[in-house]
């Protein structure tokens, strides 16, 4: 039986995969009308994988297919590094011979002998004779070449190597290599470390996306055919909603499901199963969450960022002239909406950049609660166990108060989104306290944060902001009401953080389009009074 693979390159014949049909058919086609096409996205995305079965697609008789790897080039000297690539890819060059059936010839025995690779002059040397090799001895076949983990290039040599590739583009229809993929994280101008016109300015730029809603169904619906566990498909849509389509996500939790929870094969996977799989993916440590937190942390300055990309309707510019943003997007925390605004990528990034920037103690926890309290978090469940919601905030919005300019000491915490940290701290002990399940739901992952709690059986929704004006505020809570009432919710909360110099505070709940909304405007102390 196949599984779902999140640690590297997926086989078909080992691993459920998504065809990428119309993906590879793009990029074929610009292979065969000799582009040199680059394709630069975040670790983790699938790209090595693809190229594997875009190389495996060409057709034999006509292209001759080399793939060789930067990754662990970066501190090499120059003499060095050429040294390797003409090692790499001679290997390459019997490997494909050997795969096709036609063990080394004397021919091109002696051609790897006699033609060697010691800097950028003699690869184009060495591309044009193997070119000539190929048109006396198989046919003229030309020449795909694919390098992966191209930004690991030793800084030295890219300027040189990039001239030379764009030398052999503009030498005429008949150049070897044919067509060229570069492939990596960093874009050409992003290791154009001197800043000066880019070498490589005849680029074909391919972009990989996430899989869609369509592809994420048509991943699991193999395992579905080959073990007949059906998902419902309730599932598969929140499954989407929550990774975007990342991959490695989206293998992450059908692993979890059909392998870690041991729900019988006979029974469907159901949304009770996806709330489980989904606190447990939030709470693990992964390679990929872990290098997502990593990147994050980077810098403090990404916090202001990423919160306000979240916190406010004016959102924040798509920019890659701006560093912050252009790292961002390079470790694809961050991404182009279609209203040309940041947006974070998915919901799991959301909450992980919450957790990386909330304090592990943010010193406030003693104040949770008044003084007359009986079971702390426990007074604000039913005797049958659900969840006061409307109480449990009203007690927030004391606590704020209590708390008064103390907020302002929270540490490592911009004042600015120190309401939304706190209110996310203090409903996240809470669902641990009373064992449900929180996390965020937001569909475009800009100027909202949609806190969706679960417990016994029944859905609560938490939207925040930051106050940006009586129409914004309006508005938010209509959107609000539409999304309660899409969810099946019993009532939306909104929750708006006021930080003007004189903040006008207020609670009211609404019925909006046939859902109750119950909002609250909550001040933020600007600065620690006078002594």
């Amino acid at each position: 039986m196949r599984s779902f693979e999140t640690r590297g390159p997926v086989y078909p014949e080992d691993n459920y995969t998504v065809a990428r049909t119309d993906e590879l058919l793009d990029f074929i086609g610009r292979l065969e009308k000799g582009r040199y096409v680059v394709l630069f996205a975040p670790r983790q995305t699938g790209k090595t994988t693809f190229f594997h079965r875009a190389l495996e697609t060409l057709p034999t008789e006509t292209y001759f297919p080399i793939r060789i790897d930067f990754q662990a080039s970066n501190n090499l000297e120059p003499a060095v590094f050429y040294q390797g690539v003409y090692e790499d890819i001679r290997e390459e060059i019997e490997a494909v011979f050997q795969r096709r059936g036609s063990a080394s010839s004397p021919a091109l025995t002696e051609f790897l002998e006699n033609t060697k690779i010691t800097d950028h002059l003699s690869m184009r040397r060495f591309f044009r004779r193997f070119a000539n090799f190929l048109e006396h001895h198989h046919n003229g076949q030309k020449v795909v070449l694919i390098i992966d983990e191209f930004d690991g290039i030793p800084r030295a040599v890219l300027s040189d190597f990039l001239y030379s590739l764009r030398h052999i583009y503009l030498s005429g229809r008949e150049r070897c290599p044919h067509s060229v993929g570069i492939v990596g994280v960093k874009s050409i101008a992003q290791l154009n470390y001197d800043r000066s016109i880019s070498p490589f300015n005849i680029q074909d730029e391919f972009k990989l996306p996430n899989f869609t809603l369509k592809q994420v169904r048509e991943l699991l619906s193999q395992y579905t055919d080959e073990v007949g566990q059906p998902f419902d498909p309730a599932v598969i849509e929140s499954i989407h909603k929550q990774t975007a389509g990342q991959p490695v996500l989206t293998n992450r939790f059908a692993q979890i499901l059909t392998e870690e929870m041991d729900i019988p094969k006979t029974e469907p996977i159901t949304m009770e199963h996806f709330s489980k799989a989904h606190t447990q993916l939030l709470r693990e440590r992964n390679t990929h969450t872990e290098h997502l937190v990593t990147n994050i942390r980077r810098d403090r300055r990404f916090e202001a960022l990423l919160m306000k990309i979240a916190s406010h309707d004016d959102g924040v510019e798509f920019n890659l002239h701006n560093d912050l943003i252009n790292e961002l997007a390079t470790y694809g925390v961050i991404a182009k909406g279609d209203d040309g605004m940041c947006e974070i990528i998915n919901p799991i990034y959301h909450y992980c950049t919450m957790q990386a920037f909330k304090p592990a103690v943010n010193g406030l926890e003693q104040d949770y609660f008044p003084e007359d309290t009986r079971d702390g978090f426990k007074d604000y469940l039913t005797p049958d166990g659900q969840i006061q919601m409307e109480a449990l905030l009203d007690n927030f919005r004391d606590f704020i108060a209590r708390a008064g300019f103390r907020i302002l000491q929270v540490p490592e915490t911009p004042k600015e989104y120190v309401g939304q940290h706190l209110l996310f701290a203090y409903l996240q002990q809470f669902v641990q306290i009373i064992g449900g399940t929180m996390y965020l739901e937001v569909q475009t992952g800009r100027g909202r944060m949609d806190i969706l709690i679960l417990h016994h059986q029944r859905k609560y929704i938490v939207e925040t902001k930051i106050w940006g004006g009586a129409m914004r505020y309006a508005a938010g809570k209509a959107q609000l009401a539409r999304y309660v009432k899409l969810e099946a919710a019993a009532a939306g909360y909104y929750v708006v953080f006021d930080h003007r110099k004189e903040p006008a505070p207020r609670v009211e709940t609404e019925v909006l389009d046939g859902s109750t909304i119950r909002s609250y405007v909550i001040p933020v102390i600007q600065e620690r009074p006078s002594n």
